[in-house]
C-alpha cells in the first residue's frame, strides 16, 4: 500500500458495486450465509479460467484417489487370493504412476487455489479500503477505529484462510462422494445400503451442532471487533489514562471484554469440536458394519462379494464419509469466514458520501459565502437553528461562544462534511449541493487544533497540500509559515522522518507544518479551528505571523477560545444555543456590552490573574 503522502497508486479499475451484487429479493443484505457466499463468488468469478484448472485438477485427483483402492482390491482377488503373481509387477507400476500423478494434481490444485484466494482477498480488501475513503464523517462518528481495523485485518484473514482450503475440500468432497457412490453401487448395491446407514445420523448430528455453533461464531467475531476497538482507543489515549490514573479501571474493562470473547470463543470451538469426534465414531461404526456384513456375504459365493470387494468397500467407506468429515473439520473456519465476510460486506453496504444529482466541478471560487436559514441536527439533537449570515470574499470572520454552541458544526457544514436539515449554504451565490464535494474541498484549506501528520518525511507532509509541488515550492511554503528555521535545525532537514502523527517534534512545530501545507495548497477559503490552542506564547506569535500571511486575500473562518487571536477579524459572530445572537467587529461588540463583552472581560481577568 503506498504512503498517503505520495502520489496514489493506480489500482486496476474495481467496480465497488460488484461487491454489493444486484440486491434482489433474496439478497438484500449480507446477513444471511447464502447471500454472503454469493457475494464472495462475485469476486472469485473473475478468475474463472484458473478455477476451471483447479476443478480439473480436483477431478483428476479425485478419480485417481478412487482408482487406487479399486486396483488394490482387484490385486487381492486376482493375485493374492488366486495365488498367482503374473501381472502383479505391472499393476504395481501402474499404481505408482497413479499416486505420482495424484501428488502432482494435488500440488497444482493447491498452488492455483492459493493464488486465486490471495488475489480475491486482495481485491476484497481494496474494495473495502476504497469504500471506507468514500464514507461520510458521520459514519466514523459512530464506529470505533479499532473495530474497523478488525474488519480490515482479522475478518479478511478468516476469509483468506477459508478460500485457501475449504473450496478445494468442498469440490473434492462432492466429486469423491458421487464417484464412490457410483462405484459402490456397481460393486454391491446391498453392501452400499449398509454403508449408507450411518449417513442420516451424521446429517442429524451436524444439523444439531451447527445450528448452535453459527451463533457463537458470529458472537466471537463481534466480540473480537469490540475488543480490538477498545485496545486501539486505550493505546491512543494512554496519556489521558495515566494522567487520571485510570489504569485499574481500564484493566478491569479489558478483562471483562476479554472474558466475553473467551466465553464466546470457547463455546464456538467446543461445539464445532463435537463434529469431527461424532464423525469419527460413526465412521468407525460404518467400517465395523462393512467388515461384519461383508464377511458374511463373502462366505456366500452367490452374493458376488469377495475379499477384494470388502477391502475396496472398507477403504471407500472412509472416503465416502470423508466429505462430511472434511466439512466437519473445516466447519469452524467456514463459519468464522462467513461471519467475517458478513462484517466486511456490512461496511461495503454503507452508503457512500455521494454528491447530489447534477453536481458539477468548479474551476475557481472568489470566496463569497452565505448561510441562508440553515438548521442542523445530529441524531435528533438540534445543533443549529435558523442561522443566516453573509461573508464577502477576502473577509476574515470569527465564531465565538460556549462549548456546544455550534461553532465547529458551521465549519463542518461549510466543508460539506454534513448536509443541512433546512436552508442553504451558498458559495459565490451557488448552492454547495450543486458543487461536487471533492471540487469544493480542493478550494479550501484547513488548519485544525489537532493537525494530523503522517509517518514520513517533513517534505512529504508539507507536499500533502499539493502532491505535484516541487521541492522549491515546498520550501517556499515552509518559509512563509515560519517553519523553515526549525526544519533546518533538524539533523536531516526536510528529509527528517516523522513518527506516526508527527511524533518527534513539538505541538507548535506540527502546527507550523500544517500551516505550510495549507499555504502550499493555495486555497480560496481558509478554515482555522483552534489553530493556536495549547501553544506557548512565543510559538503562538510565530504562528499568528504565519497565519496572517496565509489569510491575506482569502476568505477566512476562525474558531478560537483565546479571544485576543480574533480581535483583528473583520466580523465576529457570537453563537449561543445554535443561534447567532451578536455580530460585528471587536470594537462594535465591546461597545454593546453584551455576551461577547462578558466573555472578553472574563478572558482579560484570566490573563491578568
Amino acid at each position: 500500500m503506498p504512503s498517503p503522502l505520495k502520489e496514489p497508486f493506480q489500482y486496476k479499475k474495481i467496480d465497488i458495486n460488484h461487491a454489493k451484487i444486484k440486491k434482489d429479493k433474496k439478497n438484500k443484505t449480507a446477513k444471511d450465509w447464502k447471500g454472503t457466499l454469493l457475494r464472495i463468488w462475485s469476486f472469485l468469478s473473475v478468475y474463472r479460467f484458473k478455477l476451471i484448472l483447479v476443478v480439473t485438477m480436483v477431478l483428476v485427483s479425485s478419480i485417481l484417489s478412487l482408482l487406487g483402492p479399486f486396483l488394490v482390491g482387484m490385486a487381492i482377488d486376482n493375485y493374492f487370493i488366486a495365488q498367482s503373481l503374473d501381472g502383479l509387477p505391472s499393476l504395481l507400476v501402474v499404481l505408482a504412476g497413479i499416486y505420482l500423478i495424484l501428488s502432482l494434481a494435488t500440488w497444482y490444485q493447491n498452488y492455483w487455489m492459493i493464488g486465486i484466494s490471495q488475489q480475491t482477498v486482495q481485491e476484497m480488501r481494496t474494495v473495502l479500503f476504497l469504500h471506507i475513503q468514500k464514507l461520510p464523517l458521520s459514519y466514523f462518528d459512530k464506529k470505533q477505529h479499532g473495530e474497523l481495523m478488525s474488519r480490515m485485518t482479522n475478518d479478511m484473514e478468516n476469509v483468506s484462510n477459508t478460500l485457501n482450503s475449504s473450496i478445494i475440500q468442498l469440490l473434492s468432497s462432492i466429486i469423491t462422494f458421487i464417484g464412490i457412490l457410483a462405484v459402490m453401487l456397481w460393486l454391491s448395491p446391498l453392501l452400499t445400503v449398509v454403508t449408507l446407514m450411518v449417513i442420516p445420523l451424521m446429517i442429524l448430528g451436524m444439523k444439531w451442532i451447527t445450528k448452535r455453533t453459527s451463533i457463537f461464531f458470529k458472537e466471537q467475531q463481534q466480540n473480537l471487533g469490540d475488543l480490538n476497538g477498545y485496545i486501539e482507543e486505550t493505546i491512543a489515549g494512554q496519556a489521558m489514562v495515566k494522567t487520571f490514573s485510570r489504569e485499574e479501571p481500564i484493566i478491569l474493562d479489558f478483562e471483562e471484554k476479554n472474558q466475553t470473547l473467551r466465553t464466546s470463543g470457547f463455546w464456538a470451538q467446543t461445539y464445532s469440536g463435537f463434529i469431527p469426534k461424532v464423525m469419527n465414531v460413526l465412521n468407525n461404526a460404518s467400517f465395523a458394519i462393512i467388515a461384519g456384513v461383508g464377511g458374511l456375504l463373502a462366505l456366500n459365493p452367490g452374493t458376488g462379494v469377495t475379499v477384494g470387494t470388502i477391502v475396496i468397500f472398507a477403504e471407500y467407506s472412509r472416503q465416502f464419509t470423508r466429505p462430511l468429515n472434511d466439512l466437519a473439520n473445516q466447519f469452524n473456519t467456514l463459519l468464522s469466514a462467513i461471519a467475517g465476510a458478513e462484517r466486511v460486506f456490512e461496511v461495503i453496504d454503507e452508503p457512500s458520501d455521494q454528491d447530489h444529482d447534477g453536481a458539477k466541478s468548479i474551476e475557481s471560487i472568489n470566496g463569497d459565502v452565505r448561510f441562508d436559514h440553515v438548521s442542523f441536527s445530529y441524531e435528533d439533537d438540534p445543533i443549529l437553528t435558523d442561522v443566516s449570515f453573509k461573508v464577502k470574499a477576502g473577509e476574515t470572520v470569527a465564531f465565538v461562544g460556549p462549548t456546544g454552541a455550534g461553532k465547529t458544526t458551521i465549519i463542518n457544514l461549510l466543508s460539506y462534511f454534513y448536509d443541512t436539515d433546512k436552508g442553504r449554504i451558498l458559495v459565490d451565490d451557488q448552492d454547495i449541493k450543486q458543487i461536487k464535494k471533492e471540487s469544493l474541498r480542493a478550494k479550501m484549506g484547513f488548519v485544525l487544533q489537532d493537525s494530523f501528520l503522517f509517518q514520513g518525511s517533513i517534505r512529504e507532509n508539507i507536499r500533502y497540500g499539493r502532491l505535484d509541488a516541487t521541492d522549491e515550492q515546498v520550501e517556499e511554503a515552509a518559509i512563509k509559515a515560519n517553519a523553515h528555521d526549525f526544519i533546518m535545525r533538524l539533523e536531516n532537514g526536510y528529509d527528517t522522518k516523522l513518527k506516526q502523527d508527527g511524533g518527534g517534534i513539538s505541538q507548535g512545530q506540527r502546527q507550523l507544518l500544517s500551516i505550510a501545507r495549507a499555504i502550499l495548497a493555495d486555497p480560496s477559503i481558509l478554515i482555522l479551528d483552534e489553530a493556536t490552542s495549547s501553544i506557548d506564547t512565543i510559538t503562538e506569535m510565530r504562528i499568528q505571523e504565519a497565519l496572517k500571511r496565509l489569510m491575506e486575500g482569502r476568505t477566512s473562518f476562525m474558531i478560537a477560545h483565546r479571544l485576543n487571536t480574533i480581535e483583528q477579524a473583520d466580523r465576529i459572530f457570537v453563537l449561543q444555543d445554535g443561534q447567532i445572537t451578536e455580530d460585528g467587529s471587536h470594537e462594535e461588540l465591546m461597545e454593546r456590552k453584551g455576551f461577547y463583552f462578558g466573555l472578553h472581560q472574563k478572558h482579560e481577568q484570566q490573563q491578568t490573574g
